[in-house]
């Protein structure tokens, strides 16, 4: 099919063009008739129904050119097709028969246009304008499908607000959206329209909403956003803010308001600053009573109360008490003990809920309600820190409580219960802290003191300094005589202690360590039985006795006392931190029960070691005869130059084992060659060069002789290299190799051998001399000749 396209001004575009036409001569001039007018086209041609709706199932068309009369078709049916399909592409008849009657039926069915063939000149402007109103036409369609999509999209907004919307015409409402019915509570909007705005606003606030409807009314420059009091249907009042905006509409003045309801934020405003004036004088308190009295004198304050009370759990006689009432009622109640199973307190405490009566002079639950007078209603909080109800904080008026003022005072609770606990934790933290310390001295003592005296001593004075006390002693539990054994004190003005013999089951502390629990007498003058130590009664004056057994691993190993000169009425964690002191001065003992076995058994098994080692040495010497007493010799030899070479004690305890052990590796060489009178061959000298690597893997798996290798595994290395096993030299060849070396070789040299006498010391000081920087290590000659330089 033709495909025609021309560049013309850059205002055109390429346009798609479907002609339905059966005469290629009659399309060759349409295609002229738009070539000369210059218009960019791409043209399809086609002829039949099918290939007609075919072309425009494809789609892209943007016009219809169509002959009136083809063979097998014709231009109506296909202009019912298109209108009926596809109603937004322009259709011009291109006809050379069709008469005005034809004409003005096609335009009647939806043609755009016609054209006779006769007159071509027509076609050009035609299509233009076909194309420019269809081109109109979707720009039209497009914005009034964007208009609708916005109506919908504003209709959404205005359904969906959280915030309640509504439109008023001269104070009269004309649009609310379901927000704002939700807002008054009203339930259809018929029951808002027309009705005027002032029926939604409290009566104080009519003034200042009707100035703002006649400033608007006027043109005249009104509050956008300010505050006013809502009127429910009910009747009810509530806080609102007011966001308004004003439009003109067929000359009248319309007024769009956004309100939204702000009892909440200025009940958390409120909330808020009672909470900062309660949390500002609260810093100022420095004490527990300057704390309950900040706290009770706000609430009073902020709620016009009559009374305010603070009840706190009685841990002697059991229930609550009152310990603090500010104001004419709470006055009355101070110092009130309310028993257990009696009182708002007690239950508000045990509960952890709040308590609000209007009417609690009638509640059986309230504890002499003839206090109260006419204060009736009453609020009752806990005080909850760390999860834990320290307290009750409540309060009286005569005027009703409502749910808002439960919340106040819960918060106001929240920072009382607080400041409390933190006046309560202060004195137990400095106590824990100097606990601490003093734990953490004991350790470091333990750790650092091998004299078990210092230790004890340390944990007495700690003891007595932290629990308070006047003085306190230690007993150990003699095993033999079964009796408990002075073995240190602190704080006594005598040495009665001293004499302290006390038999298991006797006397407080006897039975401390029989019963192995903590046994006390809070006044010695009130015992029920006789102390068996009684001049410390009468010498030290002592009225109070705690004992507590010192056990470790279930084996009790003494008693630590404590005594005081006034009657003691510890707290449970006084005897928590007794008790702890009793196990540290435990495993005191026990530390230095298990390092005085340890020295020992280590001292035992070193001997033995040591005593193993040198019976191997004396086995080695008594096989090779020849050799007798040479490693005992050299090994004294050795030790002396290593003291010379500056080695430390536990590098010359490893070099003695090592020079004991240096010809071990024999062991594993045969006796035909070991003991053979002659001279080696080069094969059985081979085998004898092996015994350094057979004394390496003797010794290498024995962990204890792991530092003593270096000689029996490197004594035959040379210093310029030509040694064995390994043929190492200079400095790769371990001190203790270099230093037993000479060694070595100086006692060999002046011992007698079957095949050759001794050498005298000179020639072999001389042969030592001759082979320093090639056999022997420079260095170690001359700490050798300097050790012997009295005998050159």
């Amino acid at each position: 099919m033709p495909d025609k396209t021309k560049t013309t001004s850059k205002l055109e575009k390429s346009f798609q063009i479907l002609h339905l036409e059966d005469d290629a001569i009659d399309a060759e001039l349409v295609q002229a008739a738009l070539d000369s007018a210059n218009i960019l086209y791409k043209i399809t041609r086609v002829q039949t129904s099918g290939e007609f709706s075919g072309a425009l199932h494809k789609g892209g068309y943007d016009l219809i050119l169509a002959d009136y009369r083809l063979p097998n078709y014709d231009g109506i049916s296909a202009l019912s097709f298109v209108r009926e399909r596809y109603p937004d592409i322009p259709f011009i008849f291109v006809s050379g028969t069709m008469g005005e009657d034809a004409a003005i039926q096609a335009l009647t069915e939806g043609a755009t246009d016609y054209v006779l063939k006769q007159k071509l000149s027509r076609l050009a402007p035609a299509v233009r304008r076909a194309l420019r109103d269809a081109e109109n036409r979707m720009k039209r369609k497009q914005a009034e499908a964007a208009q609708r999509e916005s109506e919908a999209k504003l209709r959404a907004i205005f359904e969906n607000s959280v915030d309640a919307i509504g439109v008023s015409k001269t104070g009269v409402h004309t649009f609310v959206n379901p927000a704002y019915l939700a807002l008054f509570d009203y339930a259809d909007s018929a029951e808002l329209i027309g009705k005027p705005i002032l029926d939604l606003i409290a009566p104080s606030h009519h003034e200042q909403v009707m100035e703002n409807v006649r400033l608007r009314a006027k043109r005249q420059s009104a509050p956008a956003a300010y505050e006013t009091r809502g009127l429910r249907k009910d009747s009810s009042e509530f806080d609102m803010d007011v966001h308004t905006s004003t439009y003109e509409l067929n000359g009248e003045i319309y007024t769009v308001v956004i309100l939204r309801d702000v009892t909440e934020r200025k009940q958390h405003e409120l909330e808020r600053e009672s909470i900062i004036s309660v949390s500002n004088s609260l810093r100022k308190a420095t004490t527990r009573a300057g704390i309950l009295t900040v706290i009770l004198d706000q609430v009073i304050a902020l709620f016009e109360a009559d009374g305010s009370m603070l009840a706190l759990p009685d841990p002697i006689v059991g229930g609550t008490t009152i310990e603090m009432g500010r104001g004419v009622v709470g006055e009355r109640f101070t110092g009130l003990n309310i028993p257990p199973s009696e009182g708002v307190s007690g239950w508000v405490i045990a509960n952890k809920k709040p308590y609000l009566n209007n009417h609690a002079d009638v509640d059986a639950l309230f504890h002499r309600p003839e206090l109260l007078g006419d204060s009736h209603c009453v609020v009752s909080v806990p005080l909850i820190a760390q999860e834990q109800a320290i307290g009750a904080l409540w309060i009286a008026r005569q005027i009703n409580f409502v749910e808002r003022d439960l919340r106040l005072l819960n918060a106001i609770a929240d920072i009382a219960a607080n400041a409390i606990y933190r006046v309560m934790l202060y004195e137990q933290t400095e106590e824990r802290l100097r606990h601490l310390i003093a734990l953490h001295q004991i350790d470091i003592a333990i750790s650092a003191n091998l004299d078990l005296n210092i230790t004890l001593n340390v944990i007495l004075n700690n003891a007595k300094n932290e629990l308070e006390v006047n003085a306190a002693s230690i007993l150990l539990l003699d095993p033999v005589t079964h009796t408990l054994d002075y073995a240190a004190g602190n704080g006594f003005r005598t040495h009665g202690i001293e004499q302290s013999h006390v038999k298991l089951g006797d006397g407080y502390a006897g039975r401390a360590a029989l019963e192995c629990h903590t046994v006390s007498c809070p006044d010695l003058r009130l015992g029920c039985e006789t102390f068996s130590r009684s001049s410390l009664l009468v010498n030290e004056e002592f009225a109070s006795h705690y004992a507590t057994p010192l056990v470790v691993k279930g084996q009790v190993k003494g008693v630590l006392e404590v005594f005081h000169q006034k009657t003691l009425d510890p707290t449970q964690e006084w005897l928590d931190y007794f008790e702890t002191l009793a196990t540290q001065v435990a495993i005191a003992i026990e530390n230095a029960s298990l390092l005085e076995n340890l020295q020992r058994s280590n001292t035992e098994l070193i001997l033995a070691y040591d005593a193993t080692i040198e019976g191997w040495s004396r086995a080695l010497d008594m096989r090779d005869r020849e050799t007798e007493g040479h490693s005992q010799r050299v090994t004294e030899i050795a030790l002396q130059l290593a003291s010379k070479m500056g080695m430390s004690d536990m590098e010359k305890l490893d070099l003695r084992r090592g020079a004991l052990l240096h010809d071990i590796g024999k062991m594993g060489i045969p006796d035909s060659i070991l003991l053979k009178p002659g001279k080696l061959t080069d094969a059985e000298w081979e085998i004898m060069s092996q015994h350094p690597v057979y004394a390496y893997e003797m010794l290498a798996p024995i962990s204890y002789l792991k530092q003593a290798l270096d000689i029996p595994y490197c004594h035959h290395e040379k210093w310029h290299g030509s040694g064995y096993p390994r043929c190492i030299k200079g400095k790769q060849i371990p001190l203790a190799a270099r230093i037993f070396t000479v060694a070595d070789v100086f006692d060999a040299l002046t011992s007698d051998r079957p095949y050759r006498p001794a050498w005298s010391k000179e020639d072999a000081y001389q042969y030592i001399r001759e082979q320093s920087g090639k056999h022997f290590d420079p260095d170690v000659v001359s700490a050798f000749l300097e050790i012997h330089q009295d005998l050159l």
